[in-house]
Protein backbone atom coordinates (compact mmCIF):
# COMPACT_ATOMS: atom_id res chain seq x y z
CA UNK A 1 0.00 0.00 0.00
CA UNK A 2 1.48 3.18 -0.94
CA UNK A 3 1.54 6.05 1.33
CA UNK A 4 -1.11 8.94 0.84
CA UNK A 5 1.30 12.07 -1.15
CA UNK A 6 0.24 14.53 1.80
CA UNK A 7 1.60 11.70 4.51
CA UNK A 8 4.83 11.09 2.32
CA UNK A 9 5.31 14.42 1.78
CA UNK A 10 4.69 15.36 5.71
CA UNK A 11 7.14 12.42 6.84
CA UNK A 12 9.59 14.10 4.55
CA UNK A 13 8.73 16.53 5.71
CA UNK A 14 8.76 15.49 9.10
CA UNK A 15 11.96 13.80 8.45
CA UNK A 16 13.47 17.00 6.60
CA UNK A 17 12.44 18.66 10.01
CA UNK A 18 14.36 16.78 12.39
CA UNK A 19 17.11 16.76 9.79
CA UNK A 20 17.34 20.43 8.95
CA UNK A 21 17.55 20.94 12.34
CA UNK A 22 20.18 18.21 13.08
CA UNK A 23 21.78 20.01 10.46
CA UNK A 24 21.13 23.37 11.81
CA UNK A 25 21.84 22.78 15.44
CA UNK A 26 25.16 20.69 13.75
CA UNK A 27 25.98 24.22 11.58
CA UNK A 28 24.99 26.44 14.89
CA UNK A 29 27.23 23.83 17.07
CA UNK A 30 30.56 24.34 14.71
CA UNK A 31 29.59 27.70 14.48
CA UNK A 32 29.53 28.68 17.83
CA UNK A 33 32.95 26.16 18.57
CA UNK A 34 34.51 28.49 15.73
CA UNK A 35 33.32 31.38 17.50
CA UNK A 36 34.82 30.12 20.92
CA UNK A 37 37.66 29.04 19.50
CA UNK A 38 38.17 32.60 17.55
CA UNK A 39 37.25 34.38 20.69
CA UNK A 40 39.73 32.11 23.01
CA UNK A 41 42.42 33.25 20.43
CA UNK A 42 41.51 36.68 20.91
CA UNK A 43 41.94 36.44 24.42
CA UNK A 44 45.01 35.02 24.41
CA UNK A 45 46.32 38.08 21.93
CA UNK A 46 44.54 40.10 24.25
CA UNK A 47 46.48 38.67 27.83
CA UNK A 48 49.39 38.29 25.69
CA UNK A 49 49.33 42.41 24.07
CA UNK A 50 48.65 43.16 28.24
CA UNK A 51 51.62 40.85 29.21
CA UNK A 52 54.00 42.72 26.82
CA UNK A 53 52.67 46.26 27.59
CA UNK A 54 53.18 45.46 31.19
CA UNK A 55 56.19 43.77 31.08
CA UNK A 56 57.60 47.14 28.76
CA UNK A 57 56.09 49.37 31.95
CA UNK A 58 58.14 47.39 34.42
CA UNK A 59 61.04 47.32 32.11
CA UNK A 60 60.85 51.17 31.70
CA UNK A 61 60.52 51.84 35.26
CA UNK A 62 63.52 49.69 36.81
CA UNK A 63 65.96 51.10 34.26
CA UNK A 64 66.83 54.02 36.56
CA UNK A 65 66.81 51.33 39.79
CA UNK A 66 69.17 48.77 37.53
CA UNK A 67 71.66 51.56 36.63
CA UNK A 68 72.26 52.85 39.70
CA UNK A 69 72.23 49.44 41.38
CA UNK A 70 69.43 50.37 43.57
CA UNK A 71 67.63 46.82 44.16
CA UNK A 72 65.47 48.69 46.97
CA UNK A 73 64.09 50.93 44.35
CA UNK A 74 63.67 47.90 41.88
CA UNK A 75 61.46 45.87 44.27
CA UNK A 76 59.24 48.94 44.49
CA UNK A 77 58.35 49.12 41.08
CA UNK A 78 58.01 45.16 40.24
CA UNK A 79 55.61 45.55 44.17
CA UNK A 80 53.34 47.78 42.27
CA UNK A 81 52.40 45.08 40.33
CA UNK A 82 50.56 43.43 42.94
CA UNK A 83 47.18 45.27 42.40
CA UNK A 84 46.66 43.45 39.36
CA UNK A 85 45.50 40.05 40.56
CA UNK A 86 46.49 38.30 36.92
CA UNK A 87 50.09 39.12 37.89
CA UNK A 88 51.47 35.35 38.42
CA UNK A 89 55.01 36.43 38.52
CA UNK A 90 57.16 39.50 37.55
CA UNK A 91 61.13 39.73 38.25
CA UNK A 92 63.73 42.39 37.20
CA UNK A 93 67.16 40.95 36.21
CA UNK A 94 70.46 42.72 35.93
CA UNK A 95 72.84 42.65 33.21
CA UNK A 96 74.84 39.26 34.96
CA UNK A 97 71.22 37.62 34.90
CA UNK A 98 71.09 37.83 38.69
CA UNK A 99 67.45 38.55 40.54
CA UNK A 100 67.34 41.46 41.67
CA UNK A 101 63.54 41.99 42.72
CA UNK A 102 60.89 39.71 42.05
CA UNK A 103 56.82 39.64 42.93
CA UNK A 104 55.95 35.81 43.22
CA UNK A 105 52.38 34.16 43.56
CA UNK A 106 51.39 30.97 45.14
CA UNK A 107 52.70 28.12 43.14
CA UNK A 108 55.47 30.15 41.30
CA UNK A 109 59.04 29.83 41.05
CA UNK A 110 61.61 32.39 39.72
CA UNK A 111 63.54 31.21 36.63
CA UNK A 112 66.94 30.43 37.19
CA UNK A 113 68.34 32.47 33.86
CA UNK A 114 66.06 34.29 31.64
CA UNK A 115 66.51 35.38 27.54
CA UNK A 116 64.33 37.89 25.78
CA UNK A 117 61.62 36.37 23.86
CA UNK A 118 58.12 37.13 22.91
CA UNK A 119 54.50 36.23 24.92
CA UNK A 120 53.94 32.48 25.33
CA UNK A 121 52.34 30.11 26.90
CA UNK A 122 53.89 28.62 29.58
CA UNK A 123 52.25 26.07 32.33
CA UNK A 124 48.60 27.64 32.58
CA UNK A 125 50.30 31.57 32.26
CA UNK A 126 51.04 34.09 29.42
CA UNK A 127 54.91 34.82 30.10
CA UNK A 128 57.14 37.70 28.32
CA UNK A 129 60.59 38.58 28.83
CA UNK A 130 61.60 41.77 27.96
CA UNK A 131 65.31 43.94 27.46
CA UNK A 132 65.70 46.86 30.16
CA UNK A 133 68.06 49.58 28.42
CA UNK A 134 68.71 53.09 28.38
CA UNK A 135 69.57 55.26 26.02
CA UNK A 136 70.75 52.00 23.88
CA UNK A 137 72.78 50.38 26.31
CA UNK A 138 71.76 47.14 28.20
CA UNK A 139 70.82 47.01 31.66
CA UNK A 140 69.30 43.73 32.65
CA UNK A 141 66.22 42.13 31.88
CA UNK A 142 62.41 41.83 32.92
CA UNK A 143 60.33 38.92 33.16
CA UNK A 144 56.39 38.74 33.50
CA UNK A 145 53.93 35.98 34.14
CA UNK A 146 50.29 36.88 33.34
CA UNK A 147 47.69 33.95 34.34
CA UNK A 148 45.16 32.76 32.17
CA UNK A 149 41.80 31.36 33.40
CA UNK A 150 42.19 27.61 33.82
CA UNK A 151 40.59 25.24 30.97
CA UNK A 152 37.78 24.30 33.32
CA UNK A 153 36.85 27.39 33.84
CA UNK A 154 37.54 28.82 29.93
CA UNK A 155 35.65 25.33 28.77
CA UNK A 156 32.38 26.17 31.57
CA UNK A 157 32.26 29.79 29.48
CA UNK A 158 30.91 27.98 26.37
CA UNK A 159 29.09 25.24 28.05
CA UNK A 160 26.12 26.26 26.14
CA UNK A 161 27.24 24.97 23.03
CA UNK A 162 26.68 21.56 24.10
CA UNK A 163 23.15 22.31 24.46
CA UNK A 164 22.89 23.42 20.78
CA UNK A 165 22.12 19.58 19.75
CA UNK A 166 18.76 20.03 21.78
CA UNK A 167 18.02 23.68 22.29
CA UNK A 168 19.24 25.48 19.12
CA UNK A 169 17.54 28.96 20.32
CA UNK A 170 19.52 28.58 23.78
CA UNK A 171 22.54 27.51 22.09
CA UNK A 172 22.39 31.14 19.99
CA UNK A 173 21.25 32.85 22.84
CA UNK A 174 24.30 31.53 25.05
CA UNK A 175 26.93 31.77 22.61
CA UNK A 176 25.39 35.56 22.12
CA UNK A 177 25.37 36.36 26.02
CA UNK A 178 29.32 34.67 25.97
CA UNK A 179 30.31 36.89 22.87
CA UNK A 180 28.82 39.86 24.81
CA UNK A 181 30.61 38.94 28.00
CA UNK A 182 34.21 38.92 25.93
CA UNK A 183 33.76 41.82 23.97
CA UNK A 184 33.09 43.34 27.44
CA UNK A 185 36.02 42.09 28.91
CA UNK A 186 38.23 43.19 25.53
CA UNK A 187 36.94 46.85 26.69
CA UNK A 188 37.77 46.36 30.30
CA UNK A 189 41.33 44.77 28.83
CA UNK A 190 41.58 48.32 26.91
CA UNK A 191 40.27 50.25 29.54
CA UNK A 192 42.99 48.61 31.47
CA UNK A 193 46.03 49.48 29.23
CA UNK A 194 44.73 52.65 28.86
CA UNK A 195 44.97 52.82 32.88
CA UNK A 196 48.56 51.22 32.52
CA UNK A 197 49.36 53.83 29.74
CA UNK A 198 48.45 56.52 31.77
CA UNK A 199 49.97 54.79 35.21
CA UNK A 200 53.17 54.41 32.89
CA UNK A 201 53.09 58.64 31.82
CA UNK A 202 53.12 59.73 35.02
CA UNK A 203 55.72 57.01 36.10
CA UNK A 204 58.47 58.78 33.26
CA UNK A 205 57.43 61.84 34.46
CA UNK A 206 58.12 60.76 38.26
CA UNK A 207 61.88 59.15 36.64
CA UNK A 208 62.59 62.57 34.76
CA UNK A 209 62.02 64.20 37.90
CA UNK A 210 64.21 62.26 39.85
CA UNK A 211 67.11 61.99 36.96
CA UNK A 212 66.76 66.12 36.94
CA UNK A 213 67.31 65.73 41.14
CA UNK A 214 70.24 63.32 40.59
CA UNK A 215 71.96 65.64 38.04
CA UNK A 216 71.53 68.48 40.72
CA UNK A 217 72.75 66.87 43.06
CA UNK A 218 76.12 65.46 40.91
CA UNK A 219 76.33 69.02 40.18
CA UNK A 220 76.25 70.06 43.81
CA UNK A 221 78.36 67.37 44.65
CA UNK A 222 81.18 68.45 42.16
CA UNK A 223 80.97 72.03 43.22
CA UNK A 224 81.71 71.20 47.04
CA UNK A 225 85.00 69.24 45.66
CA UNK A 226 85.74 71.64 43.85
CA UNK A 227 85.62 74.02 46.75
CA UNK A 228 87.59 71.74 48.74
CA UNK A 229 90.46 71.75 46.33
CA UNK A 230 90.54 75.03 45.58
CA UNK A 231 90.84 75.75 49.77
CA UNK A 232 93.30 72.81 50.28
CA UNK A 233 95.23 74.03 47.20
CA UNK A 234 95.03 77.60 48.60
CA UNK A 235 96.42 76.21 51.81
CA UNK A 236 99.30 74.84 50.96
CA UNK A 237 100.61 77.21 48.73
CA UNK A 238 99.73 80.12 50.96
CA UNK A 239 101.92 78.22 53.16
CA UNK A 240 104.88 77.92 50.91
CA UNK A 241 104.47 81.61 49.51
CA UNK A 242 105.00 82.57 53.49
CA UNK A 243 108.19 80.60 53.87
CA UNK A 244 109.39 82.24 50.56
CA UNK A 245 108.73 86.06 51.29
CA UNK A 246 109.20 86.22 55.21
CA UNK A 247 112.82 84.28 54.09
CA UNK A 248 113.62 87.12 51.65
CA UNK A 249 112.31 89.89 54.01
CA UNK A 250 114.87 87.97 56.76
CA UNK A 251 117.57 87.77 53.96
CA UNK A 252 117.25 91.50 53.98
CA UNK A 253 118.13 92.00 57.13
CA UNK A 254 120.79 89.82 58.06
CA UNK A 255 124.62 89.60 57.22
CA UNK A 256 125.16 86.63 58.83
CA UNK A 257 126.66 83.89 55.53
CA UNK A 258 125.17 80.76 57.76
CA UNK A 259 121.55 82.61 58.67
CA UNK A 260 121.24 83.75 54.78
CA UNK A 261 122.68 79.92 53.99
CA UNK A 262 119.70 78.58 56.71
CA UNK A 263 116.80 81.58 55.02
CA UNK A 264 117.89 80.42 51.56
CA UNK A 265 118.03 76.42 52.21
CA UNK A 266 114.16 77.04 53.67
CA UNK A 267 113.20 79.25 50.79
CA UNK A 268 114.48 75.78 48.17
CA UNK A 269 112.49 73.64 50.30
CA UNK A 270 109.33 76.38 49.55
CA UNK A 271 109.74 76.31 45.73
CA UNK A 272 110.56 72.51 45.63
CA UNK A 273 107.35 71.16 47.58
CA UNK A 274 105.22 74.08 45.50
CA UNK A 275 106.55 72.22 42.40
CA UNK A 276 106.14 68.83 44.05
CA UNK A 277 102.27 70.09 44.59
CA UNK A 278 101.94 70.71 41.26
CA UNK A 279 103.37 67.66 39.89
CA UNK A 280 100.52 66.07 42.26
CA UNK A 281 97.89 67.82 40.70
CA UNK A 282 98.89 66.67 37.30
CA UNK A 283 99.30 63.10 38.68
CA UNK A 284 95.68 63.14 40.05
CA UNK A 285 94.43 64.90 36.67
CA UNK A 286 96.69 62.04 34.68
CA UNK A 287 98.55 64.53 32.75
CA UNK A 288 101.64 63.96 34.18
CA UNK A 289 103.05 60.47 32.54
CA UNK A 290 105.42 58.42 35.13
CA UNK A 291 109.05 58.30 33.98
CA UNK A 292 110.07 54.87 35.89
CA UNK A 293 113.34 53.99 36.73
CA UNK A 294 115.09 50.72 39.23
CA UNK A 295 115.11 52.03 42.38
CA UNK A 296 117.01 50.78 45.71
CA UNK A 297 114.55 51.73 48.09
CA UNK A 298 116.32 51.34 51.11
CA UNK A 299 118.54 54.08 49.46
CA UNK A 300 115.60 56.47 48.83
CA UNK A 301 113.60 55.78 51.86
CA UNK A 302 116.56 56.53 53.75
CA UNK A 303 117.69 59.75 51.87
CA UNK A 304 114.28 61.01 52.92
CA UNK A 305 114.90 61.22 56.36
CA UNK A 306 115.39 64.83 56.10
CA UNK A 307 112.58 65.69 53.86
CA UNK A 308 110.59 63.71 56.18
CA UNK A 309 111.46 64.92 59.36
CA UNK A 310 111.11 69.19 58.07
CA UNK A 311 107.60 67.91 57.16
CA UNK A 312 106.61 66.23 60.62
CA UNK A 313 106.07 68.13 63.98
CA UNK A 314 108.70 67.96 66.61
CA UNK A 315 106.81 65.89 68.76
CA UNK A 316 107.03 63.14 66.35
CA UNK A 317 109.70 60.74 65.21
CA UNK A 318 110.74 58.50 62.81
CA UNK A 319 111.37 55.08 62.61
CA UNK A 320 112.72 53.28 59.38
CA UNK A 321 112.72 49.27 59.67
CA UNK A 322 114.63 48.70 56.00
CA UNK A 323 116.58 45.34 55.79
CA UNK A 324 119.49 45.17 53.19
CA UNK A 325 118.29 42.70 51.03
CA UNK A 326 115.31 44.22 49.88
CA UNK A 327 114.19 44.00 46.15
CA UNK A 328 114.93 46.45 43.72
CA UNK A 329 111.15 47.82 42.17
CA UNK A 330 110.31 50.17 39.21
CA UNK A 331 108.93 53.35 39.82
CA UNK A 332 108.62 57.04 39.09
CA UNK A 333 110.71 58.41 42.15
CA UNK A 334 109.82 61.16 42.45
CA UNK A 335 106.23 60.28 42.50
CA UNK A 336 107.00 57.43 45.25
CA UNK A 337 108.87 60.24 47.23
CA UNK A 338 105.14 62.02 46.71
CA UNK A 339 103.40 58.96 47.93
CA UNK A 340 105.37 58.24 51.17
CA UNK A 341 105.21 61.62 52.24
CA UNK A 342 101.47 61.69 51.30
CA UNK A 343 101.06 59.29 53.55
CA UNK A 344 103.68 60.80 56.32
CA UNK A 345 101.49 64.07 56.04
CA UNK A 346 98.10 62.55 56.80
CA UNK A 347 99.38 60.25 59.39
CA UNK A 348 100.86 63.71 60.95
CA UNK A 349 97.38 65.12 61.28
CA UNK A 350 96.43 61.85 62.84
CA UNK A 351 98.81 62.44 66.16
CA UNK A 352 98.10 65.80 67.03
CA UNK A 353 99.60 64.87 70.29
CA UNK A 354 102.84 63.78 69.19
CA UNK A 355 103.70 59.69 68.33
CA UNK A 356 106.03 57.48 66.06
CA UNK A 357 105.44 56.91 62.92
CA UNK A 358 107.72 53.49 61.47
CA UNK A 359 108.12 52.82 58.02
CA UNK A 360 108.54 49.40 57.38
CA UNK A 361 109.87 47.62 53.69
CA UNK A 362 110.06 43.62 53.42
CA UNK A 363 110.17 41.05 50.25
CA UNK A 364 106.98 38.88 49.28
CA UNK A 365 106.85 36.22 47.15
CA UNK A 366 104.51 34.35 44.99
CA UNK A 367 101.85 37.20 46.14
CA UNK A 368 98.47 37.62 44.23
CA UNK A 369 97.65 41.47 43.36
CA UNK A 370 94.58 42.06 41.31
CA UNK A 371 94.63 39.66 38.48
CA UNK A 372 98.40 39.27 38.24
CA UNK A 373 100.71 37.26 40.77
CA UNK A 374 104.52 37.68 41.31
CA UNK A 375 107.60 39.04 43.68
CA UNK A 376 106.57 42.35 45.33
CA UNK A 377 108.39 44.63 48.01
CA UNK A 378 106.01 45.19 50.88
CA UNK A 379 106.31 48.69 51.76
CA UNK A 380 104.41 49.76 55.42
CA UNK A 381 103.68 53.27 57.11
CA UNK A 382 102.38 52.97 60.52
CA UNK A 383 101.26 55.58 62.68
CA UNK A 384 100.29 55.81 66.65
CA UNK A 385 97.42 57.81 66.03
CA UNK A 386 93.51 58.45 66.64
CA UNK A 387 92.94 55.77 64.00
CA UNK A 388 90.08 55.99 61.41
CA UNK A 389 85.97 54.05 61.50
CA UNK A 390 85.26 51.22 59.15
CA UNK A 391 83.22 53.99 56.84
CA UNK A 392 86.00 56.71 56.64
CA UNK A 393 88.27 53.86 55.76
CA UNK A 394 86.23 53.27 52.73
CA UNK A 395 86.43 56.65 51.70
CA UNK A 396 89.96 57.38 52.43
CA UNK A 397 91.38 56.93 48.53
CA UNK A 398 88.11 58.75 47.28
CA UNK A 399 89.52 61.90 45.13
CA UNK A 400 88.66 65.06 47.51
CA UNK A 401 87.75 63.21 50.76
CA UNK A 402 89.38 64.61 53.15
CA UNK A 403 88.36 64.80 57.40
CA UNK A 404 90.13 67.84 57.77
CA UNK A 405 89.06 71.26 57.70
CA UNK A 406 87.85 73.51 54.60
CA UNK A 407 91.44 75.20 53.35
CA UNK A 408 93.38 72.88 55.58
CA UNK A 409 93.61 69.71 52.67
CA UNK A 410 93.00 69.23 49.49
CA UNK A 411 91.28 65.76 49.55
CA UNK A 412 93.97 64.48 46.85
CA UNK A 413 96.93 63.16 48.86
CA UNK A 414 96.07 59.40 49.42
CA UNK A 415 94.32 59.59 46.08
CA UNK A 416 97.51 60.61 44.49
CA UNK A 417 99.03 57.42 46.40
CA UNK A 418 96.13 55.09 45.00
CA UNK A 419 96.94 56.28 41.62
CA UNK A 420 100.36 55.81 41.75
CA UNK A 421 100.30 52.66 42.94
CA UNK A 422 98.03 51.18 40.26
CA UNK A 423 100.08 52.80 37.67
CA UNK A 424 103.11 50.81 39.11
CA UNK A 425 101.00 47.82 38.83
CA UNK A 426 101.28 47.31 42.43
CA UNK A 427 98.14 47.64 45.01
CA UNK A 428 97.47 50.15 48.15
CA UNK A 429 95.62 48.59 51.45
CA UNK A 430 95.04 50.53 54.77
CA UNK A 431 94.35 48.96 58.22
CA UNK A 432 93.18 51.34 60.83
CA UNK A 433 90.49 51.39 63.86
CA UNK A 434 89.63 53.84 65.85
CA UNK A 435 92.28 54.86 68.87
CA UNK A 436 94.67 52.05 67.65
CA UNK A 437 96.59 53.96 64.82
CA UNK A 438 96.62 53.59 61.31
CA UNK A 439 98.82 51.10 58.63
CA UNK A 440 98.96 51.74 54.99
CA UNK A 441 100.88 49.57 52.72
CA UNK A 442 102.09 49.88 49.16
CA UNK A 443 102.34 46.52 47.30
CA UNK A 444 105.31 47.32 44.94
CA UNK A 445 106.13 44.85 42.61
CA UNK A 446 109.80 43.62 42.28
CA UNK A 447 112.35 44.47 39.30
CA UNK A 448 114.40 42.26 37.74
CA UNK A 449 116.88 44.78 36.75
CA UNK A 450 119.58 46.26 39.06
CA UNK A 451 119.17 49.89 40.20
CA UNK A 452 122.07 52.29 38.22
CA UNK A 453 124.80 52.79 40.93
CA UNK A 454 124.57 56.39 42.32
CA UNK A 455 126.03 59.33 41.04
CA UNK A 456 127.55 61.74 42.68
CA UNK A 457 126.04 65.43 42.12
CA UNK A 458 127.91 67.53 40.47
CA UNK A 459 128.78 70.88 41.52
CA UNK A 460 127.33 74.00 41.03
CA UNK A 461 127.32 75.46 37.93
CA UNK A 462 130.23 78.39 37.68
CA UNK A 463 129.41 81.32 36.01
CA UNK A 464 131.29 82.47 32.78
CA UNK A 465 132.14 78.75 32.34
CA UNK A 466 130.51 78.09 28.85
CA UNK A 467 130.47 80.25 26.08
CA UNK A 468 127.84 80.84 22.99
CA UNK A 469 124.92 83.15 21.78
CA UNK A 470 121.34 82.19 22.46
CA UNK A 471 118.16 83.59 22.28
CA UNK A 472 116.01 83.14 24.35
CA UNK A 473 111.86 83.08 23.93
CA UNK A 474 109.88 83.59 26.28
CA UNK A 475 106.51 85.91 26.86
CA UNK A 476 106.50 86.58 30.61
CA UNK A 477 108.01 89.24 31.57
CA UNK A 478 109.46 87.97 34.81
CA UNK A 479 110.67 84.60 33.66
CA UNK A 480 112.30 86.19 30.87
CA UNK A 481 114.02 88.08 33.15
CA UNK A 482 115.17 84.96 35.74
CA UNK A 483 116.17 82.43 32.56
CA UNK A 484 118.24 85.57 31.00
CA UNK A 485 120.03 85.96 34.19
CA UNK A 486 121.04 81.76 34.59
CA UNK A 487 122.09 81.80 31.13
CA UNK A 488 124.43 84.66 32.00
CA UNK A 489 125.75 83.33 35.00
CA UNK A 490 126.63 80.55 33.01
CA UNK A 491 128.47 82.76 30.48
CA UNK A 492 126.25 82.71 27.62
CA UNK A 493 125.52 86.05 25.43
CA UNK A 494 121.69 86.15 25.62
CA UNK A 495 118.94 87.81 23.47
CA UNK A 496 115.24 87.58 24.18
CA UNK A 497 112.55 87.76 21.62
CA UNK A 498 108.90 87.97 22.93
CA UNK A 499 107.35 85.12 20.95
CA UNK A 500 107.98 82.92 17.99
CA UNK A 501 107.29 85.48 15.13
CA UNK A 502 109.99 87.82 16.52
CA UNK A 503 112.40 85.16 17.19
CA UNK A 504 112.04 83.94 13.44
CA UNK A 505 112.94 87.38 12.45
CA UNK A 506 115.93 87.97 14.58
CA UNK A 507 116.95 84.73 13.07
CA UNK A 508 116.95 85.72 9.80
CA UNK A 509 118.42 88.92 10.47
CA UNK A 510 121.35 87.39 12.74
CA UNK A 511 122.80 84.61 12.09
CA UNK A 512 125.42 84.49 15.09
CA UNK A 513 123.17 82.23 17.46
CA UNK A 514 124.21 78.87 18.96
CA UNK A 515 120.88 77.60 20.33
CA UNK A 516 117.57 78.73 20.52
CA UNK A 517 115.92 78.05 24.05
CA UNK A 518 112.49 78.37 23.79
CA UNK A 519 109.33 78.25 26.16
CA UNK A 520 106.51 75.78 24.58
CA UNK A 521 103.35 77.99 25.31
CA UNK A 522 103.13 81.72 24.01
CA UNK A 523 100.41 83.39 22.32
CA UNK A 524 99.87 83.98 19.07
CA UNK A 525 99.41 81.41 16.31
CA UNK A 526 103.24 79.66 16.49
CA UNK A 527 104.11 77.79 20.05
CA UNK A 528 107.59 76.38 20.90
CA UNK A 529 106.91 73.12 19.25
CA UNK A 530 106.12 74.87 15.96
CA UNK A 531 108.85 77.20 16.10
CA UNK A 532 111.49 74.47 16.32
CA UNK A 533 109.75 72.33 13.12
CA UNK A 534 109.99 75.42 10.95
CA UNK A 535 113.95 75.97 12.15
CA UNK A 536 114.43 72.59 11.73
CA UNK A 537 113.91 73.26 7.92
CA UNK A 538 115.48 76.60 8.11
CA UNK A 539 118.07 76.00 9.82
CA UNK A 540 118.88 72.46 10.79
CA UNK A 541 122.19 73.43 12.39
CA UNK A 542 120.63 75.17 14.84
CA UNK A 543 120.02 73.13 17.89
CA UNK A 544 116.35 74.18 19.91
CA UNK A 545 115.81 73.22 23.73
CA UNK A 546 112.35 74.25 24.61
CA UNK A 547 110.85 74.64 28.18
CA UNK A 548 107.43 74.56 29.50
CA UNK A 549 105.31 73.72 32.77
CA UNK A 550 102.59 72.06 31.16
CA UNK A 551 102.75 68.49 31.04
CA UNK A 552 100.26 68.10 27.76
CA UNK A 553 103.07 70.22 26.22
CA UNK A 554 105.71 68.25 27.53
CA UNK A 555 104.35 65.20 26.10
CA UNK A 556 104.17 66.37 22.45
CA UNK A 557 108.12 67.12 22.76
CA UNK A 558 108.82 64.22 23.90
CA UNK A 559 107.11 62.55 20.99
CA UNK A 560 108.76 64.92 19.22
CA UNK A 561 112.05 63.95 19.96
CA UNK A 562 113.24 67.36 21.20
CA UNK A 563 115.51 68.17 24.22
CA UNK A 564 112.73 69.27 27.08
CA UNK A 565 113.45 70.99 30.63
CA UNK A 566 110.58 71.75 32.95
CA UNK A 567 109.92 73.71 34.65
CA UNK A 568 110.70 75.01 37.62
CA UNK A 569 114.33 74.03 36.58
CA UNK A 570 117.33 74.85 38.89
CA UNK A 571 120.43 76.32 36.97
CA UNK A 572 123.00 73.12 37.00
CA UNK A 573 119.90 71.38 34.79
CA UNK A 574 119.62 74.29 32.88
CA UNK A 575 123.73 74.50 31.58
CA UNK A 576 123.27 70.28 31.50
CA UNK A 577 120.79 70.57 28.75
CA UNK A 578 122.16 73.42 27.18
CA UNK A 579 125.41 71.81 27.62
CA UNK A 580 124.48 68.48 25.70
CA UNK A 581 122.54 70.27 23.09
CA UNK A 582 125.78 72.63 21.87
CA UNK A 583 127.86 69.16 22.63
CA UNK A 584 125.67 67.54 20.40
CA UNK A 585 125.79 69.97 17.68
CA UNK A 586 130.13 70.26 17.64
CA UNK A 587 129.92 65.90 17.09
CA UNK A 588 127.99 66.61 13.89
Amino acid sequence: MTAPPNTANNRRAATRIPRLAQIAMILLVVAGVAIAAFSEHLYQEQRAREASVQAQILADSVSAALAFDDAAAAQDHVDALAANPDVAFAGAYDSSGVLVAALTREGQTPPARVAVHPPRLENGNVAVTTRVAESGTPLGLVHLRLAIEPWPRRLARYAGVALLFGMALIAVVVLGAAQGALAKANVELRDQATDLADAYAKLQDEIDERRRAEEALRQSQKMEAIGRLTGGVAHDFNNLLMVASSGLELMERTDDPKRRARLMDSIRQAVERGASLTNQLLAFSRHSPLKTEVIDLKRRIEGMRDLLERSLREDIGVRLLLPADLWPIEADPNQLEVAVLNIAVNARDAMPHGGVITIRAENVGDLEVGPRGGDYVRLSVRDSGVGMDAETVLRVFEPFFTTKALGKGTGLGLSQVFGFSKACGGDVRIDSEPGKGSTVTLLLPRSKDMPSAAVAPEPAAKAASAKGAILLVEDDDSVAEMASDLLKSLGYRVNRAANATSALEILEARADFDLVFSDMLMPGDMGGIDLARELASRRPDLPVVLTTGFSEAAAEARREGLPLLLKPYRIGELADIIGGALTARAEL
